[in-house]
């Protein structure tokens, strides 16, 4: 986390909620982010938006507690899924099982304070585009890809929302006789180039458990072909949307973030090199490395909670 990056500023909470963890922090005057905490994210079958704003209130205590000089003048709270950011409503999370959830409301409720609220990689990707790797550039798109793959796309220096459904590039379909993902749609592109697909496809392949796209990158460097054909497959359907968005969009930059960004050159090398292949007449966007890590989401979030104490009423 790089302390600091936000500058002077009303003093804010700040709620990235994930499928497995929830990231939270105090950002004080200065822009600093101090105690910045990682818990797992309740689920609950019964109440998932209940749960949630639970949490936050229960986080939002022991974060008060631990810094008490710091009085919060508003929160912020980013989720993963279909995110309505004007109505406060999160529209669906497969991975959180919400659907049409309040959950503005019900945050301001928990924490008695005034809740902006969005999606977490749209936060992440404002973050990247005013302090990390896409600084400088008034057209991005930053890409998440861990468990799944998400987008924001950043057009004349401002994210595209479409009421909550603009970058779900996860779900374009790459394969259309290939596997059916939980979306309900058959051949998205994360059942083919998410970390989870990666290392759920050489799984089958080798026919044996895999913990993640590491072990399968481990393989790799091992010579194992069916390693090599799995992430050949996975940088090639990424090389493809890219260059669909760079017909569509002409980004000047991309960036790409997530867990799967930790493979470095064995990620970026190929996928720049198939990338050249496909570009004809296109912009061609500079492909790079989140630089904010998985911390972006935290800072965007923040943000966006002093945006929201600053903009007119409606």
């Amino acid at each position: 986390m790089n302390e600091g990056v936000l500058g002077d500023g009303a003093v804010v909470l700040a709620f990235d909620v994930g499928g497995t963890t929830t990231k939270s922090a105090l950002v004080d005057a200065a822009g600093r982010v101090r105690d910045l905490r990682r818990t797992p994210t309740p689920c609950s079958g019964a109440d998932p938006a209940g749960a949630i704003a639970a949490h936050l209130a229960t986080l939002a205590e022991a974060h008060r507690a631990v810094h008490p000089e710091l009085v919060p003048q508003a929160a912020g709270l980013s989720v993963p899924g279909l995110v309505d950011e004007q109505t406060g409503v999160g529209i669906f999370s497969g991975n959180l099982g919400w659907r049409d959830a309040p959950l503005r409301a019900l945050a301001e409720q928990a924490l008695s304070l005034p809740v902006a609220f969005g999606h977490d990689v749209r936060a992440a990707g404002v973050a990247e585009q005013m302090w990390g790797a896409a600084r400088g550039h008034r057209d991005a798109a930053v890409i998440v890809i861990g468990t799944g793959i998400a987008s924001a796309l950043i057009v004349d220096g401002a994210p595209i929302v479409g009421g909550g459904y603009a970058g779900e590039i996860g779900h374009v379909v790459t394969d259309p006789a290939g596997e059916r993902c939980p979306c309900g749609a058959v051949g998205c592109l994360e059942t083919v180039a998410s970390a989870g697909a990666i290392a759920r496809r050489f799984g089958r392949l080798a026919g044996r458990p895999v913990q993640g796209a590491r072990d399968v990158l481990g393989a790799l460097h091992a010579g194992d072909e069916n390693a090599r054909a799995v992430w050949t497959d996975a940088v090639d359907a990424l090389a493809r949307e890219i260059a669909r968005l760079a017909t569509l969009l002409a980004p000047g930059v991309v960036v790409v973030g997530g867990g799967l960004a930790e493979a470095g050159d064995d990620l970026f090398a190929p996928l720049q090199a198939r990338l050249d292949e496909l570009l004809t007449f296109q912009r061609r966007p500079l492909l790079v490395r989140a630089t904010l890590g998985e911390d972006a989401g935290l800072i965007g979030t923040a943000h966006r909670a002093r945006q929201h104490l600053s903009a007119p009423a409606p």
